[in-house]
């Protein structure tokens, strides 16, 4: 009856991981990608491209090594724009290649051009140069993932004034930068270009910032950028952008404060890229952010056979869910019943500091009115640390009293978004505090901070 068993409109992260999954178990598969290449937002401008860029920067500047050598030691001394891209390329490359090659062995068909709904079951596929082709599915999968939100307010212009997608081409190195939005990426473009030297300032209208991670964690966060001189706008909306005479913007804030800056990059949120999906000839409709509301087992749209993953649908927008959705995405639309995902799942913010976390928040935990109690390692308390040069960077673990077990895991540091998977385990497991207690760890690694936090916690649960 249909030409493909399942159709994938979009490469990106849940996309590939639905396709090959699909064909893993005999299906006839078509991926719908409209970019040049395969990857989606994922590969060439959002995941890939920024985690590249911080290591470049981390690795040309010198950053790790600053401990030792102080603060204006660097590997490469003149760092261009340039420097940021080489390796930029060739990483993207790779991924690429990659995944081309995942599809090729899965028999993974791919098409290039836009996605249009005809009707539930029928996809229009406009090519580049304007040729049109019409396939059916039996099943849809949405995961097409979002764009830069973009108010008219601010001028773009691709020289001075980027989105958080533009960010990755840049063509030379500012000596100042805005960020407008504290949100993850404006965090990690922040604090990337600040390890550059370059003088950053962030702009965010909250009094607050990055909500959902443990608030001691964040403390610890803003102590480092306020120590790198990163100007913090805190409260302050912003009025209006202008531009100077050479092109340079100018902010203007609701509290009478003037931001100016060689470049701007606006990072105030992102919306679902499904305009163009035609979704109401599938029957379907999108909130105002453009996210498909999906049923979150299954990932169901409201029309049974076409299903959503990814950003497209809202939180958690993480690649690493997103993969995961996707998969469960396919396994549910050909019957087959995959197991049911874990409990927790770890954040990983790459800012420079990174951070990660798992399980509840002290902040959650006092909302649940749950005794408990907290353990603290400090990086440079670890003999790693000191080979290293650490002389930030903090573990903070939660336990309850009543059961011992762990309620949540919360790193800052060099290495957090590896860290925090020993947590992870320990936490889906249902697992203790005798866990770090009893339990012996390479030495000398940063994961001897999850022994000493957890005999501090012990030490504090013993007198209690």
């Amino acid at each position: 009856m249909y030409d493909f068993d399942m159709i994938v409109i979009g490469s990106g992260p849940s996309g590939r991981r639905a396709a090959v999954q699909s064909a893993k178990i005999g299906k006839s598969v078509l991926v719908v990608e409209k970019g040049r290449r395969v990857g989606g937002v994922s590969v060439h401008t959002g995941t890939i491209p920024s985690k590249t860029l911080r290591e470049t920067v981390l690795n040309l500047s010198g950053w790790r090594e600053r401990g030792f050598y102080g603060r204006s030691y660097r590997v490469k001394q003149d760092i261009g724009a340039g420097d940021l891209m080489a390796r930029l390329h060739k990483t993207l490359d790779h991924e690429v290649e990659v995944l081309e090659h995942q599809f090729a062995r899965n028999a993974v068909k791919t098409a290039r051009g836009e996605a249009r709904f005809v009707d539930p079951h029928t996809i229009e596929i406009t090519a580049e140069g304007g040729e049109v082709d019409t396939v059916t599915g039996a099943h849809v999968l949405i995961a097409v993932g979002t764009r830069p939100f973009r108010p008219d307010y601010v001028p773009f212009n691709g020289m001075s004034v980027f989105d958080s997608d533009e960010i990755v081409d840049l063509p030379r190195l500012p000596r100042s930068l805005a960020v407008i939005g504290a949100g993850v990426i404006g965090v990690e473009y922040a604090s990337i270009f600040s390890a550059l030297d370059v003088s950053v300032t962030l702009i965010e209208p909250r009094a607050t910032f990055l909500d959902f991670i443990d608030k001691e964690l964040i403390e610890e966060f803003t102590h480092e950028l306020r120590d790198r001189n990163v100007g913090l706008r805190l409260g302050a909306a912003v009025s209006s952008i202008t531009l100077d005479a050479r092109e340079r913007p100018v902010c203007k804030l609701a509290d009478g404060r003037t931001v100016q800056s060689d470049m701007l990059l606006f990072a105030a949120g992102r919306v679902g890229a499904t305009d163009r999906l035609n979704l109401e000839a599938a029957g379907l409709s999108v909130d105002h952010r453009g996210r498909i509301t999906v049923e979150p087992k299954t990932l169901q749209t409201a029309v049974p056979h076409i299903y959503a993953a990814g950003d497209v649908i809202g939180f958690p927008s993480l690649a690493s869910t997103s993969m995961e959705q996707g998969r469960v995405a396919a396994c549910h639309a050909f019957g087959l019943e995959p197991p049911p995902p874990p409990e927790f799942f770890p954040y990983g913010i790459y800012s420079v500091p990174e951070m990660s976390t798992v399980g509840m928040s002290e902040e959650e935990v006092r909302k649940r009115e749950i005794p408990y109690e907290c353990g603290i390692a400090r990086f440079r308390e670890t003999s790693r640390g000191h080979i290293m040069g650490l002389n930030s960077g903090m573990m903070k673990m939660i336990f309850s009293v009543k059961t011992r077990r762990l309620l949540g895991v919360h790193i800052v540091g060099e290495g957090a978004t590896e860290l925090i998977h020993i947590g992870q385990a320990v936490l889906n497991l249902k697992g203790t505090i005798d866990y770090f207690i009893e339990n012996t760890f390479n030495y000398p690694t940063l994961a001897e901070a999850y022994k000493i936090a957890g005999l501090d916690a012990w030490n504090r649960m013993t007198r209690v």
